[in-house]
């Protein structure tokens, strides 16, 4: 009895990998080993990356609050222990955006911390 392969469903899981790795340098976009490899540790890559960009994100951030903290007169670790004991609960990411694109409405806050 004649061994039974599918042929077809396997070319077609390498023809898949082989278009997502379409624009790779080298070997790495034809050979179908080396394209399974690259392909897969770009996906460890990504996984690993979704995770770092919210640790970049949250350091930007508290870069520019504390600039613009600075600015007003105070440091950025200041600035958040003032903030809580005052009860104003506001995100890094709203306060670097103001501190950014409305600079009057950020001084506002530092003024309403510093004086609770």
């Amino acid at each position: 009895m004649p061994r039974s392969v599918n042929h077809v469903a396997s070319r077609a899981r390498r023809k898949k990998v082989l278009k997502l790795t379409r624009g790779y340098f080298g070997s790495r976009k034809n050979v179908w080993t080396v394209a399974k490899n690259t392909w897969e540790k770009g996906l460890t890559y990504a996984y690993r990356d979704r995770k770092a960009k919210k640790r970049n994100f949250r350091a930007l951030w508290i870069q520019r609050i504390n600039a613009a903290a600075r600015v007003n007169g105070m440091s950025y670790s200041k600035l958040m222990g003032a903030l809580h004991k005052a009860n104003i609960d506001i995100n890094r990411k709203v306060l670097a955006d103001l501190a950014m694109n409305h600079p009057e409405a950020f001084a506002a806050i530092v003024e309403k911390a510093k004086n609770a």
